[in-house]
């Protein structure tokens, strides 16, 4: 298949620009991926969707404040960095700006207690940054303290606070984007959804930048996704093949988790540990893991709606896509959601 078979129109009013509140009271179009039948609810109706023979699974990963503003040069022109993933204690690869400029042994001062030094530049153009810091501070500390989250180019507006860009069960810090279509839950949705006897599962992937990167080629099947690193607790992968070996749906909650679990499955189970995947999924993928993802509305062209339409059938997809935008359905991270099943 080509790109241009997963792009669709989309007027820029339909971006959402501000999470809704609470974040449960967004809309959420479930869609039968074998009918193609679609229904128009509010995520808060997971409580009459989903039954005790239901496992979610969610991407607990968090984001880190992974965009720093600093100076470099003699001039003190202005530079930032964002913070891909870590190499080391003290080094993580970044992307750096102004590119050209900062090259190998260039510094980045972001305060007097925080320098970034380029170590390395890599085939890709990303920079492997060290940092230098009193240590009698933790790193993550200042990064918290100086750096502000990494939001999509798409949203332009400022968030009231970091953790609008946080999912609630956000636990293991990693991720330069957040796993959005867990912004949906909230503590109160997910304990009445437990008392149903929904069942949670809790696996990680940390997300880089490249999940906002185009797909630049004519042909899917010449793109790459760059590796991401995910880990699965002995517990989480024994629920999952409980669950399966019983005969429960497995539900993704976001292409992150899907594709974790995806990764994760080794001839007839998924596998715990800790290990590092760049599959892509897209029509023609055949599903060894999960029967359903919960998931928000995609950027055209992107991957991330090339995963939806592997499992819910391109037809069916760009269907509802096309539904969606009729009924000014909110799009992307802060938007609305969707439910195949």
């Amino acid at each position: 298949m080509n790109t241009k078979d997963f792009s669709y129109y989309l007027p820029e009013q339909l971006i959402a620009q501000t999470p809704i509140r609470p974040r449960d009271h967004s809309r959420l179009m479930c869609l039968d991926k074998t009918t193609g039948l679609l229904q128009h609810k509010h995520f808060y109706d997971l409580i009459d969707v989903l039954d005790n023979n239901c496992l979610l699974v969610v991407n607990n990963s968090k984001v880190m404040p992974a965009r720093l503003i600093g100076v470099t040069g003699k001039d003190n022109s202005a530079a930032e960095i964002l913070l891909l993933k870590p190499i080391d204690e003290d080094s993580y690869e970044s992307i750096v700006r102004p590119g050209k400029k900062l090259r190998v042994a260039a510094t980045v001062k972001i305060s007097e207690q925080l320098q970034a030094t380029i170590t390395d530049v890599l085939p890709d153009g990303n920079r492997i940054v060290k940092f230098e810091y009193n240590k009698d501070n933790r790193l993550i500390e200042l990064l918290e303290q100086y750096g502000s989250m990494p939001l999509p180019p798409y949203i332009h507006e400022t968030i009231e606070q970091n953790d609008d860009y946080q999912t609630v069960y956000a636990k293991h810090l990693g991720s330069a984007a957040a796993p959005t279509a867990g912004f949906h839950f909230t503590p109160e949705l997910i304990v009445k959804l437990k008392a149903k006897e929904v069942e949670f599962c809790e696996v990680t992937l940390h997300i880089g930048l490249a999940t906002f990167r185009p797909v630049r080629v004519e042909s899917i099947e010449q793109h790459h996704i760059h590796s991401e690193e995910y880990s699965i607790s002995d517990n989480a992968a024994d629920m999952i093949n409980r669950a399966k070996a019983e005969g429960k749906r497995i539900i993704a909650v976001g292409t992150t988790s899907a594709r974790t679990l995806e990764a994760a499955y080794m001839g007839s189970s998924v596998s715990s540990g800790y290990a590092s995947t760049d599959i892509f999924i897209y029509p023609g993928y055949e599903f060894k893991v999960i029967d359903g993802l919960i998931t928000n509305f995609h950027l055209p062209e992107s991957t991330l709606i090339m995963l939806v339409s592997a499992l819910a059938g391109y037809t069916n997809t760009m269907n509802a896509y096309a539904e969606a935008v009729k009924l000014s359905y909110r799009f992307y991270s802060f938007g609305d959601a969707m439910y195949i099943s």
